[in-house]
């Protein structure tokens, strides 16, 4: 299944309050609830944005999650790859500074 990462627009967002995301949250997943092998995988906020990672069988399957939920898209990009520290055997993750 292919996997996208979705950005969002929504200023103030890194100033949400608690109940504010739960209520994202929620509305995320009731939009969800009617798109077939659709999945909400997480996602991160930082300043003015919200990047998130979903699971659907198509692009068009987002932008109907998007619709559902009202949720702004500035951009959907497919997932080709995910690095991690895993990508690299018998390596040790170097310290970030």
């Amino acid at each position: 299944m292919p996997r996208y990462m979705i950005e969002r627009d929504i200023p103030g967002a890194a100033g949400l309050s608690r109940e504010q995301c739960e209520a994202l949250a929620q509305r995320s997943m009731c939009a969800l609830e009617h798109i077939p092998g659709y999945r909400w995988i997480h996602s991160y906020v930082a300043g003015d944005k919200f990047y998130c990672v979903h699971e659907a069988p198509h692009e068009e399957a987002v932008r109907e999650h998007s619709r559902r939920g009202g949720f702004p898209i500035a951009s959907i990009t497919e997932i080709s790859a995910v690095l991690d520290p895993k990508t690299a055997p018998g390596k040790a993750a170097a310290a970030v500074s």
